[in-house]
């Protein structure tokens, strides 16, 4: 039998709830990882679990997390570590959209999308690394995005949090690298969550937006957390500080007409 690669790991996984965070769960307490499922859904985070704890009993539970707040952070890493120990995983996934022109997006959305996308990021490397070191080291794999690679009409807010999570990753990265923890990004294309949805659109509404691209459809959310499965094991033992897309292509060059 081939060993599982994250045997003996504990994870936690930020807006595991749904969309990539739950497929992620999914992957990685498939490969031996003990999850916290963190998430302010508490609802479908309790599937989430109930469901990975049917498949590998004792193998998830679900930890309150909202991203913005010093103080929840330290009571998700807390109650982690009281479940399971020291954590060595850390996947920063929770993330919000919002989309309007420059001149129409409002304060208060732009500042939501960088606290929970960009501060998030930050509070999760700022109390997560504490416990990977104490667990002489591990990996911190963020979530940025294609609009974290170019900017987009509408996305200022968005496009301005996914650049700055890959800064915070590379600077991080070379901060931790000396406590044997790695720091990298992953940078998914177009993906198949609610976070996309658009009201009335069918499936071949979303093919015609995406079919453009190299590969001519979007991402299902197990094809990112592969990647995320990657980066948290040892298969990728010297990469750190890196952007790791899955994109379908779509950063390639220009789409076909």
């Amino acid at each position: 039998m081939t060993a599982m690669l994250l045997a003996g790991k504990v994870a936690l996984v930020t807006g595991g709830a749904r969309g990539i965070g739950a497929a992620t769960a999914r992957l990685l307490a498939g490969e031996g990882a003990r999850v916290a499922v963190a998430d302010r859904r508490e609802d479908e985070g309790d599937a989430v679990v109930d469901a990975l704890n049917v498949a590998r009993p004792g193998s998830a539970v679900f930890v309150p997390l909202d991203v913005t707040s010093e103080e929840s952070w330290r009571s998700a890493i807390d109650a982690t570590e009281l479940a399971f120990g020291l954590i060595s995983v850390l996947v920063n996934n929770a993330g919000i959209i919002r989309v309007a022109p420059l001149e129409q997006m409002t304060l208060d959305n732009f500042r939501k999308v960088i606290d929970t996308n960009l501060i998030g990021t930050f509070l999760g490397l700022k109390y997560g690394a504490e416990s990977l070191k104490r667990a002489g080291g591990g990996s911190i794999v963020n979530f940025s995005s294609v609009q974290g690679m170019e900017g987009r009409q509408g996305f200022t807010a968005y496009s301005a949090s996914k650049f700055g999570i890959r800064g915070l990753t590379k600077s991080a990265a070379i901060e931790l690298g000396p406590h044997n923890i790695r720091v990298n990004a992953v940078v998914p294309g177009p993906t198949k969550t609610k976070m996309i949805e658009r009201p009335g659109w069918a499936d071949e509404d979303y093919d015609r937006m995406y079919g453009k691209y190299p590969l001519g459809r979007m991402a299902n959310p197990e094809e990112v957390a592969r990647m995320v499965l990657f980066l948290a094991s040892d298969q990728s033992s010297f990469c750190t500080g890196g952007d790791y897309l899955v994109d379908g292509g779509t950063l390639a060059g220009k789409p076909r007409e």
